[in-house]
C-alpha cells in the first residue's frame, strides 16, 4: 500500500515545513519567536488588532502566554502558506474564514488566555491541576 509520504516529493515538502513552536527550544525557539513577534507586530496587530476591552482582551505581552503562542504561531504558518501565489487565487479568503477569525474569537474572547490581562498590564495564568495518571483516590 502506498501512503502520501511515499509520493514524489511530499517527504520533501513535510520536511522543509518550519516545525510547530512547541517542538522547538532553545535557540530555535527563540528565533521562532523573533519572527512571530515581528509578523504579530507589524502585521496582525496593525491590520486585525482591534480596541482592546474587557469583552475583547489583549494581553501585551502575549508571548508569555503559551497558548497564544501557540495559536499565533499556528495562524501565521497558515498565513505563510495560503498568502503564497501557489496557494491561489482563494488563499486569503481560506486564511481570513478558516484560520484568522476562529484563532483571534479564540484568544480574545473574555474567557480566552488573556482573560485577566489588560492594556498594558499582563496577568500570569495558573493552569488547572492534573493528578498523574494511574493514581487511586
Amino acid at each position: 500500500m502506498t501512503t502520501a509520504v511515499d509520493q514524489p516529493g511530499v517527504e520533501e515538502a513535510v520536511s522543509a515545513s518550519p516545525p510547530f513552536i512547541l517542538y522547538l527550544d532553545g535557540a530555535e525557539y527563540a528565533e521562532e519567536m523573533r519572527s512571530l513577534a515581528v509578523w504579530v507586530g507589524d502585521l496582525l496587530l496593525p491590520v486585525y488588532g482591534r480596541e482592546v476591552s474587557s469583552q475583547q482582551p489583549w494581553c501585551p505581552r502575549w508571548w508569555e502566554h503559551l497558548e497564544a503562542v501557540a495559536r499565533l504561531h499556528a495562524l501565521w504558518l497558515a498565513w505563510q502558506e495560503l498568502t503564497d501565489p501557489a496557494a491561489g487565487l482563494a488563499g486569503p479568503a481560506v486564511w481570513h474564514r478558516d484560520h484568522l477569525g476562529p484563532v483571534l474569537a479564540e484568544l480574545r474572547s473574555p474567557a480566552g488566555p488573556f482573560a485577566g490581562c489588560k492594556a498594558g498590564s499582563h496577568r500570569a495564568k495558573q493552569p488547572p491541576a492534573a493528578e498523574p495518571y494511574g493514581t487511586d483516590s
